[in-house]
């Protein structure tokens, strides 16, 4: 237990009786939690004229001859709030960077930015930063140099407003979700199967046994690449589940498409017999959800859309009640050999070859300006729990390509009958009897179902226009790279 005299180490303080308050804990303007308010709640229910207490950490400093002004944020709002100071002292010892608390008075701000800003009374510095090392200056900054101090970053105006935007889109893909009654299921992140049967897992170690790889649970394990099994055992005892789940892939990929550690929501369906089923459902998920970004974060995409023009466009197109555009691959890949002798594709669209990146961002970006359906891909290069249509030749699949990270999301009708499932996983080449528990679920109460999963940080990086989804997360693993 802590002894008082620790309480009282000095700090480095410009108004000691600011300070004292805040080390007795007797600060006022504290929340129904016993918390400082947020600057978000201060500026949306504090009334011109009253006196508040505001605590975060300063953008930058301005001393004048007669004022001096600060701008402080606590990662709640997108612009923090100006603290005009009538005595240029009362900034002494300020610098970037530092944490602080103030007290002062609230009132209407005459700058087009801001509604309120905040009179200071007292100024108190909790935490200094040395203004000669602090990394993040009053300038613009390369996101390549963000990514570099990735333990300071978060104070980046450009970093704090994709946080609040991934925290606001989990809590509009939740509420989808949940207004339409899919039980979430939280699936385990070890696991013994491959999903899609890449091979691209990193594979569990136990130091110190003969056998690594397997002693510890008596076979082979490793990350999940994917919930989708184990989401389909419940969706056989509930018609509609969903997860928000880690997954991980040994992918050695440097594009900036791709992580090693990333966040998937993932859905099943039972009872579902039409793949337009499910097109409906995945397009109601991210229409709802961007609406709920609209309603809840409109100045976040606001500031993404000033560096973005066609941002605004696409997040109105898709938010709009006009149904998403579908085509089958078949008819993908006529439109993309009549556009080769202008596009020039590095890899030529062929029927029974996937659709390479640049094909995906022409059909998204240029060709329909907007959310497209590819439907029905080639049985021979999809996995072997996707139904096959009357013929056999296609499955009944879809991605659907958006501007900017191309596939946002992917799914299909499931394979329900037992028997053709078995022959299909011998015909994968897959162990044989490691998913006997899979296959299972088509011997009691099979029902026609189907799913599909959603890469998180493609979502935010389509709402967002930033280039590289290592950008989009808090702390992005790829190959080479594992800061932290």
């Amino acid at each position: 237990m802590l002894s008082a005299s620790l309480v009282r180490i000095p700090l480095r303080i410009c108004h000691p009786q600011i300070c004292a308050r805040w080390l007795s804990g007797a600060a006022k303007d504290k929340t129904q939690l016993g918390l400082v308010p947020t600057l978000h709640s201060t500026i949306k229910t504090g009334t011109s004229g009253s006196e508040v207490t505001v605590s975060g950490w300063v953008r930058s400093v301005r001393v004048q001859k007669r004022l001096a002004f600060a701008e402080i944020s606590d990662g709640s709002t997108l612009r923090g709030i100006q603290i005009i100071m009538d005595d240029p002292q009362m900034a002494a010892g300020l610098s970037t960077g530092c944490s602080v608390e103030i007290k002062g008075r609230l009132t209407e701000s005459p700058g087009r930015e801001q509604s309120k800003e905040i009179q200071a009374i007292d100024v108190c510095i909790i935490g200094s930063a040395d203004p000669e090392t602090y990394p993040l200056q009053k300038k613009r900054h390369t996101m390549e140099f963000l990514r570099e101090i990735g333990h300071i970053r978060p104070r980046s105006q450009t970093i704090s407003a994709v946080t609040r935007l991934r925290d606001h889109t989990e809590m509009g893909l939740h509420k989808f979700f949940h207004d339409n009654e899919f039980v979430r299921i939280h699936t385990p992140t070890i696991t013994t199967n491959d999903c899609e049967g890449g091979g691209e897992t990193f594979q569990l170690a136990t130091p110190g046994t003969e056998n690594p790889a397997s002693d510890f649970f008596g076979k082979k394990v490793n990350l999940t690449v994917s919930g989708q099994l184990h989401l389909e055992v419940y969706s056989n005892a509930f018609k509609r589940v969903y997860n928000f789940n880690q997954a991980f892939r040994a992918e050695p990929s440097q594009t900036g498409r791709h992580l090693s550690e990333f966040w998937m929501v993932e859905a099943e369906c039972a009872f579902v017999r039409k793949l337009e089923q499910l097109l409906s459902v995945e397009e109601q998920m991210i229409r709802s959800t961007t609406q709920y970004l609209l309603d809840n974060a409109g100045n976040e995409l606001d500031f993404f859309a000033q560096k973005h023009e066609a941002l605004a466009k696409l997040v109105q197109r898709i938010v709009s009640s006009e149904p998403y555009v579908r085509i089958t691959y078949t008819e993908a890949i006529d439109i993309l050999q009549k556009a080769d002798a202008s596009q020039k594709f590095v890899f030529k669209p062929q029927w029974g070859q996937g659709l390479q990146s640049e094909h995906e961002r022409y059909l998204a970006t240029k060709h329909f300006d907007g959310p497209v359906f590819v439907t029905d891909y080639p049985a021979e290069i999809k996995p072997f729990y996707m139904l096959p249509n009357p013929g056999g030749k296609t499955v009944a699949c879809m991605d659907l390509l958006v501007p900017g990270p191309c596939e946002l999301l992917g799914g299909s009708l499931r394979e329900h009958d037992f028997g053709r499932i078995k022959d299909k996983i011998k015909a994968f080449g897959i162990e044989k009897g490691s998913l006997d528990w899979y296959t299972s679920l088509r011997r009691y109460g099979t029902t026609p179902h189907g799913g599909f999963g959603m890469g998180f940080e493609r979502y935010i990086q389509m709402v967002t226009g930033l280039e590289s989804i290592r950008d989009i997360i808090p702390f992005p693993r790829h190959s080479g790279r594992c800061l932290y």
